[in-house]
């Protein structure tokens, strides 16, 4: 009999080594006790809103797609300058109503006419665009006199300050029908509120962008 017991308390012992060796660490379903929040920073200079790795203070071509192969400025493949050849972009936007053209942006400007200067045979195609509230204005019925001004304005300085030869730049101006932000709230606003611009020397851009015929 003593025989057997021990026998029994073997086996015992053995089948708790073996509950206990299968145990599993418990999950941690406590979902009240105060857990550690990580924040970060952002430094604005560094966004890349397009992802194209160029952040968006120096990409001369945002919104390029996903996954496309760009140059320094961020511009796509296709359209990096060959030898002899000049592409150049530019933005301004403008207070809600008004054609003043911001100090910020004349020095940008001034590059500009000397890259004309450089390029004689380069063209100059400049957009101007108005938001959806000044469309809406009484004295912009025609929705076209904000754009014309604001489109103007870029187009005279350069000649006036720079004579650059006025059959070199095209002009086109378009009410609110192409924004590029909600004009739901006050910085999409400002953003539709822009002048767009470009100088290139390219055949594409001559011939398919200002129709310029051989």
């Amino acid at each position: 009999m003593k025989s057997s017991s021990l026998i029994s308390v073997a086996i015992l012992n053995i089948s708790l080594l073996s509950l206990v060796g299968c145990q599993t660490v418990p999950i941690d379903t406590d979902t009240d006790s105060p857990k550690e929040i990580v924040t970060t920073s952002t430094d604005s200079s560094q966004l890349d809103s397009d992802g194209d790795g160029v952040p968006d203070i120096n990409d001369e071509c945002p919104n390029t797609p996903f996954n496309m192969v760009v140059d320094p400025n961020g511009c796509p493949a296709s359209l990096l300058p060959k030898e002899g050849s000049v592409r150049s972009e530019f933005r301004a936007f403008y207070d809600t109503n008004s054609s003043e053209i911001k100090s910020k942006y004349i020095e940008e400007l001034d590059r500009w006419a000397k890259k004309m200067d450089e390029y004689p045979d380069a063209y100059m195609l400049i957009e101007a665009h108005i938001s959806e509230p000044e469309a809406n204005l009484e004295e912009n019925a025609s929705h076209q006199t904000l754009a014309l001004a604001r489109v103007e304005g870029i187009k005279n300085y350069l000649i006036q300050k720079h004579n650059i030869d006025p059959n070199r730049i095209r002009i086109y101006t378009y009410s609110a029908e192409r924004p590029i932000a909600p004009n739901d709230d006050a910085e999409g606003v400002k953003l539709n509120q822009r002048v767009y611009a470009v100088i290139d020397n390219g055949d594409y851009f001559i011939h398919d962008i200002l129709k310029i015929e051989d």
